[in-house]
């Protein structure tokens, strides 16, 4: 997984320096730089932490996308009972597949880091799709 390219080229897209952008990530300069160098790799939840931020998929950021896809998570854009939603809808999901053969490869169980990113990737997918059903079917008059 080698994300550095793509960080730097959407922090370079928002004309953000490297200081910025650990800042709104709440990160030293040199840990972000060592991301974006490929020296080092962002954990899980800073994976997803730096999609929002971008207002990419992970998958984009993964490198298994090409698609950048809409702003994920924006402020405003859902609400808070549509996010308390989505919470509880991703956690019957992941409930739902914890059986053994459900997250399995040839009968061997997915390790946590493969299921937490099967987990955000629902996540962003479920905001994504709920964004999209909230554009295609708010009345013009309605939307802003």
């Amino acid at each position: 997984m080698k994300i550095g390219k793509t960080l730097s080229e959407l922090r370079a897209r928002e004309h953000l320096t490297q200081d910025e952008m650990a800042d709104r990530l709440g990160v030293k300069r040199a840990r972000y730089n060592a991301w974006e160098n490929n020296i080092a790799r962002p954990d899980l939840e800073m994976i997803g932490k730096l999609a929002e931020v971008h207002g990419v998929s992970v998958d984009y950021l993964l490198g298994r996308s090409q698609d950048a896809a809409p702003e994920l998570a924006g402020e405003g854009l859902i609400s808070r009972k549509e996010e308390r939603d989505i919470a509880k809808d991703l956690e019957k999901m992941m409930n739902d597949l914890e059986s053994n053969e459900a997250l399995a490869f040839h009968g061997e169980a997915m390790d946590d880091q493969t299921k937490e990113l099967l987990r955000l990737s629902l996540e962003n997918s479920m905001r994504l799709a709920k964004q999209l059903s909230k554009q295609r079917f708010t009345p013009h008059k309605y939307r802003q």
